[in-house]
C-alpha cells in the first residue's frame, strides 16, 4: 500500500498524460500527507535594475556620492547660470572621494545653485520629506531647497533653512519639509543659495540625500509605499545581497558587508554589476532592519570566490575570504564583548542578529565555477560550521558535478529556472521523487518565465506565463517537505532603466507607477494561503491542463491551489467528506485573463478577484476555472 507521501509523487507521474476535460473533482484527505515548509514563499532581492538605488531604498536623489566609475555630473544641472563639475581635489571623506563644485559667475545678484533630476525624475507626493547634505565653502545665509517642476516651473515644496559654512570644514545640514502632490513624475529637488554673497567663486556640496517618509520611518530606510507593496505578498524569507551582484567583475570589486556598514559618508559604494553604481546606502544593516520589520528570514549571501570575469579564487587563496565571512557573522551575531559586536552596536543595534541560513556564493556552476565550487564551498563549509553549528548552509547549484561527494548532512541546494512556459508545466513533478533524506533540502532561489514558447523574450509578465509559474508553484508545494523555500526573480526594477525583466513588480517616478506583475499576484494568491500539512487529493481525472494541491491548517483552514493550464473553462469541485464543523461558505479568488494580457505601468489589467461559493464537506464546494486561471478556494472552520 502507498503511504500518503508516495501517493503524492506517484500522482506527478500523471502529470505527463494531459487530457481536456469540463469538469473535475477533487477528494481532499483530511490525514497523512506532507509536512509543508514554513518559510515555502519568500523574496530574493539584488540591486539590478536599478531596484535599490532608484527602487525599495528612500533615497531619491542620483549619483549623489559621485561614486562608482566616471559618474560626472549624471543628474545634476546647473540653475541661474552656475558652472557645476565633479571636484576629486575636495573630497568628503577617503570614502567620498569627489564633491559637487557649483561656481557662480562675477556680478550675480539672484539666487542661483543646481538641481538633482534624481532617477528618471523625483517622485514628488503630498509627503513629509526629509533632506540632507554636506557644504564646503564660504556662504553664510539662507540655503533654499525646493521641489519644482522640471517642466511646469511649479513648485511644490520649498524650505529655507540659515547656513554658516566655511572654507576650512565640511558641516553637515539636515531639515524636513512638507510637499504638495504632484500630478506626474518630472520633478527635480534644487538647492538655491543667495550668488550675490558667493560672485566669483566657489561652494562645495556632497552626498545630497531626499527621503519621503520611510518604512517604519527609519532613518536611511527604505521607500514605504515598495516595502508595505511587498510586504503584501506575505513572504517569509529575503534572500541578500544577490545574485549576480554579489560578485564583482573582480574579487577587488565584489560586494563587500563591510564597505556597506556604518554612516554612509564611510561608504565608498562600487560600480555594480548590472552596470550602475552602487551607493550602498542600502548597505548590510538596512538589509538586516528589511527583514526585522518584515518578519523576514535572512538568507544571507557571501561572496565565494568566484567572479563574473575576473576569475576564480580557490585553494588557500581563499583563506581571507573565508576569514572575512567569518567576521561578517561576528559583526551579526557576536556579544558586545567582541570586537565586531561592539562595532554593531556601536551603529545602533546592540542585540544580536538571528542567521539561520548562508547560501556559498552564487550560481557557482556558472561562469567556469564548477570545477572548484566543490573545494571552495567545503572550505566556507567547515569554518562556518565549526563556529555555528545550528546555521543551514545552502550550496549555490544542485548540479551533482560542482559539488562535494556526498554533500555534508544537513547542506542543502539552490536551484534556479527561467523558462519558457510549457517548460514549467513539464517541471511539475520536477521534485516528486528527490530523497527525501534527513536534514536536506532544496532552495529554488530564482525562477520566472522569461520567455515565451516560442523563444521570445518576455518583457512582461503574461497570464499564461504567471499560470504556468502557479503550476510549478503547485507542484512545489506538493513536495515541499523537501523543497524548504522558492523565490520569484527578480523582484523590482525601475521601469526604462531596467536590465532584466520581466520583474515581480515595478515602478518609475510617477504617482501610482507602483505596479504589480500578473506573477505578483499569484505570488501573493499562493504565500497568503499557505497550510503546515500537505494533504494526498485523489480526483477522477488526471493532472493536465488541471493542475492541484491541497493543504491544511492546524486550525483547522483548509486550502485549495488550482491552475487551469488549458484554453477551455473547467468546473471545479472539492470534497473534503472527513472534515467536520466547516462553515458551508467558502471563499474561492481567481485570476485569469488573456493568455497574453499583462500588467503595466499605470494600466494593470489583471487582478485577483474573490468570490463566495457555498457547498459541504461532503457535497463539495462547486466553482468554474476559465483558461489559463489560477484559483484559491479557502474553507475555514465555522463560528
Amino acid at each position: 500500500m502507498l503511504s500518503p507521501a508516495t501517493l503524492l509523487r506517484s500522482l506527478g507521474l500523471a502529470s505527463i498524460i494531459a487530457g481536456v476535460v469540463d469538469c473535475a473533482t477533487l477528494t481532499v484527505s483530511t490525514t497523512g500527507g506532507n509536512a509543508s515548509s514554513p518559510l515555502l514563499y519568500g523574496l530574493m532581492f539584488e540591486d539590478i535594475n536599478n531596484s535599490g538605488d532608484g527602487g525599495i531604498h528612500g533615497q531619491l536623489l542620483k549619483n549623489n556620492g559621485f561614486q562608482g566609475t566616471n559618474p560626472g555630473t549624471t543628474a545634476y544641472a546647473a540653475v541661474g547660470g552656475t558652472t557645476i563639475a565633479q571636484d576629486t581635489s575636495v573630497p568628503l571623506t577617503t570614502a567620498i572621494t569627489s564633491s559637487l563644485k557649483v561656481t557662480v559667475p562675477s556680478g550675480t545678484t539672484s539666487y542661483v545653485g543646481f538641481s538633482n533630476s534624481g532617477y528618471l525624475g523625483v517622485p514628488v507626493n503630498a509627503d513629509t520629506y526629509a533632506n540632507y547634505f554636506w557644504m564646503k565653502g564660504a556662504y553664510s545665509g539662507t540655503v533654499m531647497l525646493r521641489l519644482v517642476g522640471s517642466t511646469s516651473g511649479i513648485v511644490y515644496a520649498s524650505k529655507n533653512i540659515t547656513v554658516a559654512s566655511t572654507a576650512g570644514a565640511w558641516t553637515y545640514y539636515e531639515t524636513t519639509f512638507a510637499s504638495a502632490q504632484s500630478p506626474d513624475g518630472t520633478n527635480v529637488w534644487q538647492l538655491l543659495f543667495d550668488g550675490s554673497k558667493v560672485a566669483g567663486g566657489s561652494l562645495w556640496f556632497d552626498l545630497v540625500q531626499l527621503f519621503p517618509v520611510t518604512y517604519h520611518q527609519r532613518y536611511n530606510g527604505l521607500r514605504k509605499d515598495v516595502s508595505e507593496f511587498l510586504e503584501d505578498i506575505g513572504g517569509s524569507f529575503l534572500r541578500f545581497p544577490g545574485g549576480n551582484n554579489l560578485e564583482g567583475a573582480s574579487p577587488s570589486n565584489r560586494w563587500k558587508w563591510n564597505e556597506t556598514i556604518g554612516p554612509v559618508q564611510n561608504r565608498p559604494g562600487r560600480q555594480g554589476d548590472w552596470s550602475y553604481a552602487n551607493t550602498d546606502a542600502l548597505g548590510l544593516m538596512e538589509y538586516m532592519s528589511w527583514c526585522e520589520d518584515m518578519k523576514l528570514e535572512p538568507i544571507l549571501a557571501v561572496w565565494a570566490g568566484l567572479t563574473l570575469g575576473g576569475g576564480i579564487i580557490s585553494g588557500t587563496a581563499l583563506t581571507p575570504y573565508v576569514n572575512d565571512v567569518l567576521s561578517e557573522l561576528e559583526f551579526l551575531l557576536g556579544s558586545t564583548s567582541t570586537t565586531l559586536g561592539a562595532l554593531r552596536a556601536s551603529y545602533g543595534h546592540p542585540t544580536p542578529y538571528t542567521i539561520n541560513f548562508i547560501e556559498i556564493g552564487n550560481e557557482d556552476n556558472l561562469s567556469s565555477g564548477c570545477a572548484t565550487y566543490a573545494s571552495r564551498f567545503t572550505a566556507f563549509y567547515n569554518a562556518i560550521h565549526a563556529l555555528y553549528p545550528s546555521i543551514t548552509i545552502i550550496a549555490s547549484t544542485a548540479q551533482a558535478s560542482c559539488l562535494p561527494s556526498p554533500l555534508p548532512t544537513g547542506a542543502w541546494v539552490d536551484i534556479h529556472h527561467y523558462l519558457s512556459p510549457s517548460a514549467f508545466v513539464g517541471l511539475f513533478n520536477e521534485f516528486d521523487h528527490y530523497p527525501r533524506t534527513a536534514g536536506y533540502g532544496v532552495f529554488v532561489g530564482e525562477y520566472a518565465n522569461t520567455a515565451n514558447d516560442a523563444g521570445a523574450t518576455t518583457y512582461w509578465s503574461t497570464v499564461q506565463g504567471a499560470t504556468s509559474e502557479a503550476v510549478y508553484m503547485i507542484g512545489l508545494e506538493r513536495n515541499s517537505d523537501v523543497v524548504k523555500m522558492a523565490s520569484y526573480a527578480p523582484l523590482l526594477e525601475h521601469y526604462d532603466v531596467a536590465e532584466w525583466s520581466p520583474d515581480l513588480v515595478g515602478l518609475d517616478s510617477r504617482p501610482g507607477s507602483l505596479t504589480g506583475s500578473v506573477s505578483y499576484y499569484v505570488q501573493k494568491m499562493f504565500s497568503r494561503a499557505r497550510g503546515s500539512t500537505i494533504l494526498p487529493v485523489t480526483s477522477d481525472t488526471n493532472f493536465g491542463p488541471l493542475y492541484w494541491v491541497a493543504s491544511s491548517t492546524t486550525a483547522g483552514t483548509y486550502y485549495a491551489k488550482i491552475a487551469n493550464y488549458g484554453t477551455t473553462t473547467q468546473s471545479v469541485t472539492v470534497k473534503i467528506p472527513a472534515a467536520t464543523g466547516l462553515n458551508g461558505t467558502a471563499s474561492v479568488e481567481i485570476l485569469t485573463g488573456g493568455a497574453t494580457t499583462s500588467n503595466y505601468p499605470l494600466d494593470v489589467r489583471v487582478t485577483p478577484t474573490t468570490a463566495t461559493v457555498t457547498g459541504s464537506s461532503t457535497g463539495g464546494w462547486t466553482f468554474s476555472l476559465a483558461g489559463y486561471g489560477v484559483a484559491v478556494l479557502t474553507v475555514s472552520k465555522s463560528g
